[in-house]
């Protein structure tokens, strides 16, 4: 079998250096900027995303909630881990929390600039869920779980989630707001707005598995 996955890789490597790349064809650039026309955002992708097939979207964010609650539902049963293995050296704490930091602002930027250029709330989320991550391996989960309920960051879940269907639902209605101006931060009517709201559904939705696992499983 390795030597299947050598003669695999070397047939890619192969056919990368000898068959040229494929040409852009005019017809792609006039669909690319009919969906930048249509959406009022410069990144396409987000305007197919959260306008074009936004039904897509709303199982995607409708999967990923189910799953959370079923890992809450299989664990739910088990015996919690007596001991709870993290980093205790302090160079891994400093790198993990400077990792969070970034990880965090990073998460910020694809959420609100996610209709201009690339990213999006998905992306954003799952830079906010390894920013969680990052602190959960350096802390103490009695702590994690104390900011957690102080915030009531599940509420806030369940908030993002609905309000990102009642907005989705408008929008497929045939209600939007106003595009604005191509290219301003503020543009693009709803997708901005559904961008955050589905980065906050992700990152918070990764909180409450990482405080799952390292309740039941002692380990991320």
């Amino acid at each position: 079998m390795k030597w299947l996955y050598i003669i695999a890789g070397l047939a890619l490597y192969v056919k990368i250096l000898v068959m040229p790349n494929p040409e852009l064809d005019v017809a792609d650039l006039s669909i690319v900027q009919a969906v930048v026309d249509d959406s009022g955002v410069p990144n396409a992708l987000a305007g197919i995303i959260f306008r074009n097939r936004l039904y897509d979207t709303i199982f995607e964010v409708v999967v990923f909630t189910i799953a959370i609650m079923g890992v809450r539902f299989l664990l739910s049963d088990e015996q919690p881990s007596k001991k709870v293995h993290r980093f205790t050296d302090k160079p891994s704490i400093v790198l993990a929390r400077l990792g969070a930091t970034i990880a965090s602002l990073v998460s910020i930027e694809l959420a609100i600039r996610g209709h201009l250029s690339p990213g999006g709330g998905f992306a954003a989320g799952v830079a906010g869920g390894t920013a969680i991550g990052l602190i959960a391996i350096t802390s103490s989960s009695k702590w994690m779980q104390g900011i957690y309920q102080r915030w009531r960051a599940a509420m806030w879940e369940k908030i993002s989630v609905l309000v990102f269907l009642v907005l989705a639902a408008i929008t497929l209605a045939g209600f939007e707001l106003p595009h604005g101006e191509l290219g301003a931060l503020v543009s693009g009517g709803v997708i901005p707005i559904l961008n955050v709201l589905v980065a906050i559904k992700v990152a918070l939705g990764s909180w409450a598995v990482i405080l799952v696992f390292i309740r039941y499983r002692g380990l991320l």
